[in-house]
């Protein structure tokens, strides 16, 4: 990654994503009357970067928090902005069993082994915070049901829970003035609670709900923010795996052919094979 930081419009700033341990994109949206911070960090130490450098930038500081989801790299840096957090009901739910926690290896294990946490969050978690764990978890002050509006002062953000495969509680936020649409991790497969899954139909509907803003910005958390033909382009040979699942089911072999025909390619990438796994098991 070329800049840690990034402008991406007038009035958003981001920080990219750092896959050693899992840190997501966090992003500041900057209104005439408040500052919005889109995702808490997986630590207070991640929190602090971002912190720094709006300080450096000369921004005022976050005000509010809007939540994508509850998982542990997007709210576990709740503690070192110390602001009001919005945050969908289920998304409240989650985190308040997750509070009173000590965060040892044996309730790490715990967690992996009733499926709250996967083996590799349980182990990015190790990294990120060291042998000694003192985790300050903190719950939302302000929940909503389907969808709540922000009005930061010239600038609004909606924020709307869209489900999906990846967390129940998946959320977009899409700044209106500057066409910027956070698609925090619902686009992903499951990764909690058993295998990795797609449902084929409920990733088109949320495909479909993404093109549907027409943003100028498509940013996944984990990902690298696009523009509306790069995203297109990008989950072009998804979306098609996707319908050709959609019709012919749990026939894998007969995907693999219709979708070599469609790539025009002797085997496909490995990518898709991944994909192609998901969606199979989120057909059973």
């Amino acid at each position: 990654m070329e800049h840690k930081f990034q402008q991406l419009s007038k009035h958003v700033i981001i920080m990219h994503a750092e896959h050693d341990t899992d840190r997501p994109i966090l992003a500041a949206i900057t209104g005439d009357r408040r500052t919005l911070l889109m995702d808490a960090g997986n630590s207070p130490a991640h929190a602090e970067l971002f912190r720094e450098e709006l300080s450096r930038r000369g921004y005022k500081q976050p005000e509010l928090l809007a939540l994508t989801h509850w998982h542990w790299d997007h709210t576990f840096g709740m503690s070192a902005w110390n602001i009001p957090a919005v945050a969908h009901e289920e998304t409240a739910k989650s985190l308040a069993t997750l509070v009173h926690l000590d965060w040892s290896d044996d309730t790490l294990d715990q967690l992996v082994n009733e499926g709250t946490l996967s083996h590799r969050s349980a182990n990015d978690i190790r990294k990120e915070y060291g042998e000694d764990r003192t985790l300050a978890l903190v719950e939302p002050d302000i929940i909503f049901k389907e969808r709540i509006t922000l009005d930061l002062g010239g600038i609004t953000c909606e924020l709307v829970h869209v489900g999906g495969d990846h967390a129940e509680d998946s959320c977009f936020l899409y700044v209106n003035e500057d066409r910027v649409l956070f698609l925090g991790d619902a686009l992903g497969p499951s990764v909690y609670g058993g295998p990795q899954k797609y449902s084929s139909t409920g990733f088109l509907r949320l495909l479909g709900l993404a093109y549907s803003y027409k943003a100028d910005w498509y940013v996944e958390s984990h990902g690298t923010p696009m523009n509306e033909e790069e995203f297109r382009k990008d989950l072009s040979s998804w979306e098609r795996l996707a319908r050709v699942v959609d019709v012919f089911g749990q026939d894998r072999e007969r995907v693999v052919l219709e979708m070599k025909a469609y790539l025009k390619v002797e085997e496909l990438p490995e990518d898709l094979l991944q994909g192609l796994e998901y969606f199979m098991a989120g057909t059973k």
